[in-house]
């Protein structure tokens, strides 16, 4: 694999760069509600040495009904502030899953123009596997300022996702399962239709990962999106569940060196939940 420290990096080069000054290192393990897991527990518990605990759901818009959208600016910056991110770190995000809930935190960081984060192949269970050490100690924290100029282009709204899927001139591309697409099962938030937005493509986010939980190399990512029937010449568009595990999507594109991708942050949660939106179900 290719360490890219603005797209993805190897537990050997979190290892070797552990003790850079300038290294900040985030924790953004979540997990789906019904889970039974308490990912700030766990963190508590045991965390790669220096790691901050970034909390998804908090760090947030608490203003919207729907769940961990983007936070207001402020937001952000006040609670990066506050766990000592800011201008001038190279940031390396990891989740507890392998690749999972930190590429949400990777494209946050990058939605708020902040391009020097990557993700942890593998994570912290690759991490452990290999025997590297954790702490359960909280880190030293020293105040650092952060910059941000938000890149409105990376996020999309309901009404430009609805008009995407009417002119169908970008691919919107659906990280659920499978079924999930289909409509051939029952959505795990209560109250949402099955099924998909009409006109998008179907690439689960698993199918893009390998075995042990790292993402799979440049050419296997380009195979998976074309056998899903995705033309990435065209501008696209990410979705999933609540807007997560989409982010995985916009992370292999980025692997890519795909550029026009953005992420639908209400995702089925909002698109499932409004009757006047018109649902698609079977394959795409």
């Amino acid at each position: 694999m290719q360490d890219d420290p603005k797209t993805l990096v190897s537990t050997d080069w979190l290892a070797q760069h552990l003790k850079d000054p300038d290294l900040r290192i985030l924790d953004a393990s979540w997990h789906m509600p019904g889970s039974g897991r308490d990912p700030k527990a766990e963190y508590e518990a045991a965390h790669i040495p220096g790691a901050r605990f970034f909390d998804i759901d908090e760090i947030s818009d608490q203003r919207s009904e729907l769940p961990h959208m983007v936070p207001p600016v402020e937001k952000f910056m006040s609670r990066c502030r506050a766990m000592g991110v800011g201008d001038g770190h190279q940031i390396v995000v990891y989740d507890s899953t392998g690749i999972f809930s930190a590429a949400r935190v990777w494209w946050l960081f990058r939605l708020m123009g902040q391009f020097d984060i990557a993700v942890l192949d593998g994570g912290l269970p690759k991490w452990q596997a290999e025997g590297r050490e954790t702490e359960d100690m909280p880190p030293v924290i020293r105040d650092r300022h952060m910059t941000v100029r938000r890149q409105n282009q990376m996020v999309r709204d309901v009404t430009q996702v609805s008009s995407a899927s009417k002119l169908k001139d970008t691919e919107i591309i659906d990280a659920r399962a499978a079924e999930r697409f289909a409509g051939a099962v029952p959505e795990p938030r209560p109250g949402l239709r099955a099924g998909h937005i009409p006109g998008s493509r179907n690439v689960p986010f698993g199918t893009l990962l390998q075995a042990d939980g790292t993402m799979k190399p440049v050419d296997e990512l380009r195979a998976t999106f074309g056998a899903a029937g995705v033309d990435l010449s065209r501008p696209a568009i990410t979705t999933c569940g609540s807007g997560v595990t989409a982010a995985i999507l916009n992370l292999a594109m980025e692997r890519l060196g795909k550029a026009d991708h953005s992420l639908y942050d209400g995702s089925w949660t909002e698109w499932g939940q409004f009757p006047t939106l018109p649902v698609a179900t079977g394959d795409s």
